[in-house]
């Protein structure tokens, strides 16, 4: 969040004139914006904090409860790692593309997605190996 606030600092210090404007900022703020998203939607997972419906769930008994949990956990996981998949193609396709600005792979942006996806299905695993309360 440092990185992203320092790099807006910088671009808006060159659209008021106090230097020549730096053209990658634009590109950078972009790319380490969706490394952020991305990485905080598993962190997000790791404190309990994704949305959640349980209206109706609330109704169930403890045993209809744990096994809803342990479904949803269950597709949040294969979703999570059918996404990791579909950036990995997206990293390998992009590997010799070139940014515009930042002379670095396309590729460094489109890791994000697998990276945060495996660290997500990490938590995931992590919850379904606990063992539930009888």
């Amino acid at each position: 969040m440092v990185l992203l606030c320092g790099v807006i600092f910088l671009q808006i210090l060159g659209r008021f004139g106090f230097f020549p404007g730096r053209v990658w900022t634009e590109e950078l703020t972009r790319w380490v914006w969706v490394w952020l998203a991305l990485l905080g939607c598993a962190a997000t997972e790791a404190h309990g904090q994704h949305l959640r419906m349980d209206i109706l769930t609330s109704y169930w008994s403890a045993k209809a409860q744990i096994v809803s949990e342990k479904i949803q956990l269950l597709l949040g996981l294969a979703t999570v790692l059918f996404l990791a998949w579909l950036g990995y193609k997206g990293v390998v396709r992009t590997w010799h593309n070139e940014s515009v600005t930042l002379s670095v792979s396309d590729a460094v942006l489109y890791a994000a997605l697998p990276i945060a996806m495996l660290l997500w299905a990490y938590r995931i695993a992590h919850k379904l190996a606990k063992p539930q309360p009888s």
